[in-house]
């Protein structure tokens, strides 16, 4: 764990480095429950990928259980988005300004409620997101980022059976994206499930074959666009 400043205050983070020690950094987004084992072990896989990755705790602690999804959704809704908002941002300077962080930019990965935040971290910080890969979430209703600000690549990853982002309102999402000129792509995958990628599989949706599948896309695409 690590502290890092956030807007006059500090914030703390789960940081995570590759062998080599230095490699492209990627901020890891939470999912609704918070700074769990399964967003640290997205974070290490990343980190085993060549990447220096960064989780922000955006709870300050809190954490629901994986069968605790009505403190989730608490947790969730209670989450105060400027405060989120400045420690992802913080989160970023930290990450790129870290000894181990090397290349052009930083990368954002986001799961769930995280895949929500990515979009909104790109536009909140163009200047230094180059790369996002949201996962089975997106803004939605109101509260909208000004998505013209994004100068962030994005590929994103979404579920088809998504109560919770549903699949068509990803696709008018990315007509929009592409509509304001940003270099966007959000696949949904047939048959898929919500949290398809989740190692804890707390919503029985983990799907591996499209884990194998995906992942070393996602990872090559960060390459591609940090190194």
């Amino acid at each position: 764990m690590v502290d890092f400043a956030s807007n006059g205050t500090t914030a703390r983070g789960y940081l995570a480095a590759p062998e080599g020690g230095s490699g492209p950094g990627v901020i890891v987004v939470q999912e609704w429950w918070g700074l769990d084992s399964g967003i640290i072990e997205m974070a290490d896989r990343l980190a085993a990928a060549g990447f220096v990755a960064l989780a922000p705790d955006l709870y300050h602690g809190e954490l629901a259980g994986h069968t605790e999804m009505d403190k989730a959704g608490e947790l969730m809704t209670q989450l105060p988005m400027d405060r989120a908002a400045r420690d992802m941002s913080g989160a970023v300077d930290f990450l790129a300004d870290h000894d181990s962080t090397t290349g052009d930019g930083i990368g954002v990965m986001g799961f769930c409620m995280g895949g929500m935040l990515t979009f909104i971290l790109a536009a909140e910080r163009p200047d230094k997101v180059k790369a996002a890969v949201p996962f089975y979430g997106f803004p939605t209703g109101d509260g909208q980022p000004d998505y013209s600000k994004v100068t962030a690549v994005i590929r994103g990853h979404m579920a088809e059976h998504d109560d919770f982002f549903p699949p068509d309102a990803a696709r008018e999402l990315e007509a929009e994206l592409q509509r304001l000129g940003v270099d966007a792509e959000l696949t949904v995958y047939p048959g898929s499930g919500h949290a398809f990628m989740a190692p804890h599989n707390a919503l029985g949706t983990q799907d591996q074959e499209l884990y194998d599948r995906i992942w070393p896309q996602a990872t090559s695409f960060l390459h591609e666009q940090l190194d």
